[in-house]
């Protein structure tokens, strides 16, 4: 009697599936631990896994590193602008 092979669920990440996990953690470009974290978090669904990787994403890029203050700003362009204005009032012979 011939059996059809059972068809995968699209749409849900199987954990013991080495190629896919291998393939979802390549697409979204996460580790290991992160994969399982969020799936551990938010479950297996592969649009809430996705989801989640931009996000994750999108705070990353938010956090700026250390930024001067705006007086620091201030003073730098103060001091160019002066530079620049010495240079070009100073005779070239």
């Amino acid at each position: 009697m011939r059996r059809s092979k059972p068809q995968p669920i699209r749409n849900k990440l199987d954990l013991t599936d080495r190629i896919q996990v291998r393939l979802i953690k390549k697409r979204l470009k996460l580790s290991d631990t992160e994969l399982s974290a969020i799936v551990g978090r938010i479950g297996n669904s592969l649009a809430a896994i996705s989801k989640e990787a931009t996000l994750q994403w999108a705070t990353a890029l938010a956090m700026p590193a250390e930024v001067p203050a705006a007086a620091v700003i201030a003073s730098t362009a103060g001091d160019e602008q002066t530079t620049t204005e010495a240079e070009a009032s100073a005779p070239s012979s």
